[in-house]
């Protein structure tokens, strides 16, 4: 009969840093998921711990034959892909440039999580949630942060008025306040 330390053993895994994992992915996926952002609590998670359990188990088989480094970059490649698929293209706007890059992220705190940097992990979620909350601040007071790329997909609708492919420079602006963007 196994014993009770056998059955809880996950080397060369450890508990602490999968419930770090956890936390982080949690911290950040909450911040996506109330948005109704891509990538939410689950998807975060898993991409922390996922990232973690590669790096974990390449540091354990490392030898004179092997290079842990080189499954970060493999894992950076991987999640590059991840990323590209939440990004998309609606009525010649780009969607998901920042679920895209927090999912990145992740992947990085996976990282410190692999390598024993278990605080740095935990203090970078919570500067990652800073940056995109605070941002998001910033960007909802001030039309001037919300010009040319940077509108809400709301505003670039209404401003071509249901039309983004047939606005000539004759059209008159919708109800006739100048184009800000407009150069000339």
């Amino acid at each position: 009969m196994p014993d009770w330390q056998s059955i809880v053993a996950i080397e060369p895994l450890g508990w602490p840093e999968l419930l770090t994992a956890l936390l982080c992915g949690f911290i950040i996926g909450l911040e996506r998921q109330l948005r109704g952002k891509p990538a939410g609590i689950r998807t975060s998670i898993l991409i922390v711990m996922g990232t973690y359990v590669f790096i974990a188990a390449s540091m354990s088989v490392n030898s004179a034959m092997t290079d842990p480094s080189r499954i970060i970059g493999q894992v950076i490649t991987g999640v590059g892909f991840l990323g590209a698929g939440v990004m998309l293209s609606r009525d010649g706007m780009v969607l998901g440039v920042t679920s895209a890059a927090t999912i990145w992220v992740l992947a990085a705190i996976g990282v410190c999580i692999g390598i024993g940097q278990d605080l740095v992990a935990i203090k970078l979620s919570v500067l990652v949630v800073a940056v995109l909350v605070g941002i998001g601040v910033l960007e909802s007071s001030s039309s001037a942060m919300r010009r040319g790329v940077h509108r809400t997909y709301n505003e670039w609708v209404q401003r071509a008025n249901g039309s983004l492919f047939n606005r000539r420079k004759d059209d008159v602006s919708p109800a006739g306040r100048p184009d800000i963007d407009d150069p000339h």
